[in-house]
């Protein structure tokens, strides 16, 4: 399952390619990439394959604490320790149907600010410490995945309201897809 979700983002470049229109009011540091760092927007990938639902958040800091540099003071400090707490609730943030019956079987929360982590030291000693990200990953284990009918991120928008933009890839029993969600449009369809 690990590596359908890596493989995710190659499988859809093609669709985020077609779909990278810049506007005039982004500044994109790399026009058509998926990993671009461009504040207020937030990456998604979601996988459901068979029961086990897999999902990774990858933001710009500063659309979850409100900056992007280590965190030194205690109001700094607090902000961190605020999104770690709210993005350590996916069931939460990601309203899941209830009728879908999703247990979180495994959580992953890495960011050079939350300073816990080991898996990327390097690469985050060589990555601008300006341009911090958070990536969290979650797997869940769904009893009735046939009624995860759709993703609402609403509740993600609003614990963090300086991210306008997701942009969601998913594969599921439908095939793949991809979306741009705002507050104004917080819902995929599986």
């Amino acid at each position: 399952m690990r590596r359908l979700l890596l493989a995710l983002p190659f499988a859809l470049l093609p669709l985020a390619v077609a779909q990278a229109q810049p506007h005039e009011h982004e500044h994109d540091h790399e026009q058509g990439s998926l990993s671009a760092h461009e504040h207020g927007v937030a990456q998604l990938n979601a996988a459901l394959d068979g029961k086990t639902l897999e999902l990774e958040l990858e933001s710009p800091a500063m659309n979850l604490v409100g900056f992007e540099h280590a965190a030194k003071s205690d109001a700094d400090k607090a902000k961190v320790a605020a999104a770690r707490a709210e993005l350590d609730k996916p069931l939460e943030l990601f309203a899941l149907p209830a009728a879908a019956g999703c247990k979180v079987a495994s959580k992953e929360l890495e960011s050079p600010l939350f300073g816990d982590d080991h898996d990327h030291d390097d690469h985050a000693k060589g990555h601008d410490q300006e341009h911090s990200e958070i990536h969290a990953h979650y797997r869940f284990d769904c009893a009735s995945p046939e009624q995860l009918k759709s993703l609402d991120l609403a509740e993600l928008f609003k614990r963090f309201p300086a991210t306008e933009k997701i942009q969601v890839q998913l594969i599921g029993p439908n095939g793949q897809q991809g979306a741009e969600l705002s507050r104004s449009s917080t819902s995929l369809s599986f």
